[in-house]
């Protein structure tokens, strides 16, 4: 299920990088997902026991399951749709990747967790990989504006990761997802109605790729979020989220090739790019099992491994 979802949302990004370059803009595509993905899985909320009393909620849950939405699913995944009409595909995911080790400092100097120390040498991984994928030793390749909006999507999907787990307490996953996908439609077209409608729909209309950019879309909405989802959410029923978020780490290697045989030469990455990579997958696998969960009685509860939902891709 893991496997399966990582490469649903790896195949996600060649999609969505297609309607990109159709001409829909990264707000557009962020409303059209969050809105589909909105429809469907409150349909299937009403259709699953217990019906429409999963979606209760109380005037004091609402506020963080706007932020959480905000957050997660309209800022986060609108901020890597700019990151990938600036840059290959592979690298993007990759700035956006280091949520992880960023959730794992939270949790040390925030939440004053003990730690490994294996979380400062998945620190340094980390870093000298995005080094080496931003290639600094030269002329910095890489779009400014792209790098970015990708660490500007690790700061806030570190974020999605830290409510989420307190959103778990109180909503089951299905229920807090379609909430979350909720406050992120409305956010999109509050934005549309803002900004006068910039961008218009003649696009959907076209052909990206060879291929329908309504289809398209229909793939971000129903294989790149709903199905991906609910597998994510399956897996843990089954695999500690540690465990899932380190399988779910196959995500960029697969997003990197299928972008590369789609996309073409543009986003194929040099040896030095694939070789940093590597060194922030292995950051974040070091990161994501630094931290020491706390006996049963301690004071302040263990912060939930950061998969405890999937990434908002």
């Amino acid at each position: 299920m893991v496997l399966s979802a990582g490469v649903l949302f790896a195949v996600n990004g060649t999609v969505s990088k297609l309607v990109l370059r159709a001409g829909i803009e990264a707000a557009q595509l962020t409303l059209i997902r969050a809105a589909g993905a909105f429809a469907g899985l409150l349909a299937l909320s009403l259709l699953l026991r217990p019906g429409a009393r999963r979606l209760r909620i109380t005037p004091g849950q609402l506020p963080l399951l706007v932020v959480y939405g905000l957050a997660g699913f309209f800022l986060t995944p609108m901020l890597y749709f700019v990151a990938i009409s600036r840059m290959p595909v592979g690298i993007a995911l990759l700035f956006e990747y280091t949520a992880p080790v960023l959730v794992a400092l939270w949790a040390r100097f925030g939440q004053h967790q003990r730690v490994r120390p294996r979380l400062w040498v998945g620190l340094a991984f980390s870093l000298a990989g995005l080094a080496c994928v931003a290639e600094v030793w030269g002329e910095l390749k890489l779009d400014g504006l792209g790098v970015l909006a990708g660490l500007g999507a690790a700061v806030l999907l570190a974020g999605y990761y830290l409510l989420g787990a307190r959103g778990v307490r109180e909503h089951d996953t299905l229920s807090l997802t379609t909430w979350a996908f909720g406050a992120s439609a409305v956010a999109g077209l509050l934005t549309r109605a803002v900004t006068d409608g910039t961008g218009g729909w003649a696009p959907l209309g076209d052909t990206s790729g060879g291929v329908p950019v309504a289809l398209l879309c229909g793939y971000v909405v129903l294989l790149g979020s709903i199905l991906p989802f609910l597998l994510v959410a399956g897996a843990l029923r089954h695999l500690p989220a540690t465990s899932v978020g380190i399988l779910g780490m196959v995500e960029p290697v697969i997003a990197a090739t299928v972008a590369w045989i789609a996309l073409g030469a543009g986003e194929a990455l040099n040896a030095a790019q694939l070789s940093g990579g590597l060194l922030v997958l292995a950051g974040v696998a070091l990161a994501e099992t630094a931290r020491i969960t706390e006996p049963p009685g301690a004071d302040t509860p263990p912060l939930p491994a950061p998969d405890v939902l999937a990434a908002p891709r």
